[in-house]
């Protein structure tokens, strides 16, 4: 509407007669500004005033469009919304959260906060909505809090994270983008604070422990603290059916945060766990069966994975990520884990496994869902399955493996399907090199094994570290690798 204004008063200051002016041009450009200004001003006050705005507001805070006096509706809304005022606890809250908070050189988030003319909830990152225990409409609550921009280039905030956050009792998302916050999160913020949806204040210096009471929060869907300096025992409840609505787990980057993963975890409804680099211990118990993300890599956990994936049927269908890398398991890797429908990530390397890979037949119907496979920096057996043939990504190296690389995995290197095959610092005797040459899309890497390198290309993809190693000692090969 305000752009079609503007056209209009531009064309009706344009004198007729001017240098270069076409007297058809001028009425012509009058005609369709008057024209579009009127059809935005019709769709404007006869459509989207009396008749979709007021359902729209209907239907969001009432729950229904098909009764009521729209007109009536609207005009009430609006009139509240003019009276209406922050409740004195947020306010108190927010001016806490100032004080606490600063930008970072770079940053200008609290520029609105900072201007005495404006609300509170016109202030950056603040969204208000009406008091629902309050009869007259007049007061408004702090639902959403979102403190920093986020933008790339945005250095974030520092400071501390004031205990009145708590107060804020309607607030139903609270994020703080990654900066140099530091502290401890209050430890009452989940008690006062029992809306909330979304919890993310990753990415900063925040140190102490995780909240106990931010564990069964009976709407809380994603938790996300990770990248900080938290340290103490991960809350229990947070892995365990006492937190019901709880979907999204982040926990990664505090090195400092131990304990164990409770035993009833597969009752939880987790779908996403990222417990990677922290310093958890104890076994693997069974996962939950919507689990599609789960990641403890980098951590203290040891033990078989024999309960962890007993059966085929118990295992999570969704799970499509697997990280357990960077541990101490040992013993088999269970054949189960391979039959997972949805995993197109089995990230397995640096742990203690031992034993041959067992990889259950595919139906010929289907295609293995793995885009990587990663079992290197163990002690495995035996030769390469060739079911492994179908990942996109294969990485057996620095095992025992032994024996001949199948012909499938070889021609599908060869062919482009696998675009990575690390097999170096094994006791592999052969690699039958198909008679075409190696895509240029592909990583290949025999070395250290115990044959000669098949051709030139097969040694091409290998690391740099340390330099290249053509062949293993002859006397390693006759010890044998398992």
């Amino acid at each position: 509407m305000f752009a079609a204004g503007e056209w209009l008063r531009q064309e009706m200051e344009e004198k007729r007669g001017g240098p270069g002016v076409d007297p058809r041009r001028l009425v012509a450009g009058r005609v369709l500004a008057v024209a579009n200004l009127a059809f935005w001003g019709a769709n404007l006050f006869a459509l989207l005033v009396p008749f979709y705005l007021p359902r729209a507001l209907q239907r969001y805070y009432c729950g229904s469009a098909d009764d009521g006096q729209p007109l009536l509706l609207i005009l009430l809304l609006l009139a509240a919304c003019a009276r209406a005022a922050l409740h004195e606890r947020d306010a108190a809250a927010l001016r806490d959260v100032r004080a606490s908070l600063r930008d970072l050189p770079g940053s200008r988030f609290f520029d609105s906060w900072d201007d005495a003319a404006a609300t509170p909830c016109a202030y950056a990152g603040v969204v208000c909505a009406p008091d629902e225990s309050d009869p007259s409409g007049e007061l408004l609550r702090v639902s959403v809090l979102t403190l920093g921009t986020g933008l790339s280039d945005s250095p974030g905030l520092a400071g501390t994270l004031p205990a009145s956050l708590a107060s804020l009792t309607a607030l139903t998302d609270l994020v703080l983008y990654p900066g140099r916050v530091g502290g401890s999160i209050p430890p009452d913020l989940g008690a006062g604070l029992r809306r909330l949806r979304l919890l993310s204040l990753s990415g900063n210096r925040l140190t102490g422990p995780v909240p106990d009471s931010l564990a069964g929060l009976p709407d809380l869907h994603t938790l996300d603290l990770g990248s900080n300096r938290l340290d103490g025992a991960v809350p229990s409840g947070l892995l365990l059916p006492a937190s019901p609505s709880l979907k999204v787990l982040i926990l990664a980057s505090n090195a400092g945060l131990s304990g164990q993963i409770p035993a009833q975890f597969s009752a939880s409804q987790l779908f996403h766990v990222d417990l990677s680099r922290c310093s958890i211990a104890g076994t693997l118990p069974p996962l939950p069966p919507t689990l599609r993300y789960f990641s403890v890599a980098a951590n203290s956990m040891d033990g078989t994975l024999d309960d962890a994936f007993a059966t085929t049927s118990q295992a999570p269908a969704d799970l499509a990520f697997l990280d357990l890398s960077m541990n101490d398991f040992s013993g088999a890797i269970p054949p189960q884990l391979f039959a997972l429908p949805s995993a197109s990530s089995l990230l397995l390397s640096r742990n203690n496994f031992t034993g041959a890979l067992s990889v259950p037949a595919t139906p010929a119907s289907a295609t293995p869902p793995w885009a990587v496979v990663d079992v290197s920096h163990n002690a495995i057996s035996g030769e390469v399955p060739e079911a492994l043939a179908a990942a996109g990504t294969l990485y057996v190296n620095n095992n025992k493996i032994s024996g001949e690389v199948p012909d499938a995995v070889a021609r599908s290197v060869f062919a482009g399907r696998m675009t990575t095959f690390y097999a170096q610092h094994n006791f592999l005797t052969g690699f039958p090199v198909p008679a075409r040459p190696l895509p240029d899309s592909a990583a290949l890497c025999l070395s250290y094994n115990c044959m000669d390198l098949p051709s030139a290309s097969a040694a091409d993809g290998c690391p740099t570290i340390g330099g290249p190693l053509e062949a293993r000692p002859a006397d390693q090969c006759r010890s044998g690798g398992g």
